[in-house]
């Protein structure tokens, strides 16, 4: 029997789009961040400034792919085997040589080809004579060679501004000569978490309290993706209090969870009212449908829901969107795989549903504890299944996307 989606939110109200909110994201927000120059050594991880042209071509010259022999092709028989004398050797490192028609040259991966010859045979293909090497029939013209320019040629843009470099990216612009890159400041980033019910170790737990797990973890995403964590400690449930704290913060951007659904004690929303503005609030997103955007003065405000599974759903979805834009980094939505599922399930039309998901070789397997605060559904699954908003029954076999979740933490 497929299971059927509850909904905790019964409260009535139209709800955004999680399209139409990253659309206002957009829209309402630009890069705040500034440039410096760091050594390319200290780059991995940092958001590049600006387009990033190449200064030589990449590689520098032609040069041997393999281990072999360079000849002029037009030497080579293409029906039966050819001899020909080897006139000379070229290392990696070594001197570009000439070599004139009717003879061969000995060549390693990575020596510049010679003056003249067009085409590398692998040293495997060739026979070694007593008269120098014979070579088999067939071979393409300018096989195994690398032309210069081939991977980045001299001034086209090796990377793109807003790319958050990688080690492969750090490779490149190594392989191009660079020294030191310009790159965005990180972002100042506060993190409140909200509620009387919140505590911190080493405190016993009394009756009614528990740890505070999202300003850990949230602190520990923001880490990842480069930001300065600024701890914003715990809000209490009280109105003025939290409107006067999200007041004297200095940030870049300030992320708060808990405290922005419609409960009597819920005072992250009214808060922004009070001492900032409004964007949106309650987006057609499950779990997470009670995420505020607003302003704390000039200061952009995400208001994530207070369960952990909630949290880092919108977080993925609202607040990278929201850091990247900040960040002057190019937003890239999550690689979606598709996956076949191995249960039913259904769902209302009209909002965008993530369920947790344990992968296997014949498919997806939901995660057994759905829970919105169920911490383990995140450390024991593998991904998060989307559900389309028009979607309303999933049966087994169906192909859907899927969401690694190692894909939302860097």
């Amino acid at each position: 029997m497929a299971q059927l989606s509850d909904d905790c939110f019964a409260f009535g109200g139209a709800l955004l789009p999680l399209a139409e909110a990253q659309a206002r994201i957009a829209d309402l927000h630009n890069t705040v961040s500034g440039v410096e120059d760091v050594a390319l050594a200290e780059s991995c991880g940092r958001i590049l400034a600006y387009d990033l042209s190449a200064a030589i071509d990449l590689p520098p010259w032609n040069n041997s792919a393999v281990d072999g022999y360079a000849v002029h092709h037009a030497d080579l028989d293409p029906n039966v085997p050819t001899d020909l004398p080897v006139s000379g050797r070229i290392a990696a490192g070594g001197a570009m040589v000439a070599a004139p028609r009717g003879t061969a040259i000995r060549i390693f991966t990575g020596a510049v080809m010679p003056e003249g010859p067009d085409t590398v045979m692998m040293q495997e293909d060739c026979e070694v004579t007593p008269a120098g090497v014979r070579f088999a029939p067939g071979i393409r013209k300018g096989a195994n060679q690398r032309p210069v320019g081939e991977d980045v040629a001299r001034g086209a843009v090796a990377l793109a501004a807003g790319k958050r470099l990688m080690p492969p990216d750090i490779g490149l612009l190594a392989a191009l000569g660079i020294e030191q890159v310009a790159v965005r400041r990180p972002l100042r980033v506060a993190v409140f978490s909200t509620g009387d019910e919140i505590t911190l170790p080493p405190a016993p737990l009394r009756p009614g309290k528990i740890y505070d797990a999202n300003r850990p973890m949230l602190a520990a995403l923001l880490r990842r993706l480069g930001a300065e964590v600024i701890d914003g400690g715990i809000l209490p449930d009280n109105v003025d209090a939290t409107a006067a704290a999200l007041s004297a913060i200095s940030a870049d951007l300030i992320f708060t969870s808990g405290g922005v659904s419609a409960g009597e004690e819920d005072h992250v929303r009214t808060a922004i009212e009070r001492a900032g503005e409004l964007a949106f609030w309650r987006v057609a997103i499950k779990p997470g449908r009670p995420v505020a955007l607003g302003r704390i003065g000039a200061t952009p405000l995400l208001g994530l829901p207070g369960n952990p599974v909630a949290a880092l759903v919108t977080f993925t979805a609202l607040g990278r969107p929201l850091l990247d834009r900040l960040a002057g980094a190019t937003y890239v939505p999550p690689v979606r795989f598709t996956v076949a599922s191995r249960f039913a399930y259904r769902k209302k039309a009209g909002r965008l549903e993530y369920v947790r998901v344990v992968l296997g070789p014949d498919g997806a397997s939901r995660y057994p504890k759905e829970g919105a605060g169920v911490l383990t559904s995140l450390t024991e699954s593998d991904a998060l299944m989307e559900l389309p908003e028009a979607m309303t029954a999933l049966t087994p076999g169906e192909l859907v996307p899927c969401i690694p979740l190692g894909l939302l933490y860097g």
